[in-house]
């Protein structure tokens, strides 16, 4: 298992927007071979970036995911914010998932 971890810096004046992208989000990737779950995780200090978190069966379903239409839809239909809204570019990460004391 693989999570993809998409660090977004927000402008606290954009951060309420921000959040209802993803409330409202299209969830076209729900439905995707591979896919297990998402998390958007809120800043705690000022000056941090929101961490959009979603955890993949393989890199290559996360993969499959980006070059489907169905990414396509679901940024498009996202509504995206101005480009003032943030405060950096984002950083993308991939992370293998160790396994638990308990896995076979």
């Amino acid at each position: 298992m693989i999570t993809v971890m998409n660090r977004i810096p927000v402008k606290a004046e954009y951060a309420e927007a921000f959040e209802a992208r993803f409330r409202d989000r299209a969830r076209l990737v729900d439905g995707m071979p591979g896919f297990v779950r998402n998390e958007v995780l809120r800043p705690t200090q000022p000056g941090q970036p929101y961490i959009v978190l979603t955890y993949w069966e393989s890199r290559e379903a996360f993969e499959a995911w980006t070059a489907s239409d169905a990414f396509r839809e679901g940024h498009a239909r996202s509504g995206s914010l101005p480009r003032e809204a943030f405060a950096g570019r984002n950083e993308l990460e991939v992370h293998e998932v160790l396994p638990g004391p308990d896995a076979g």
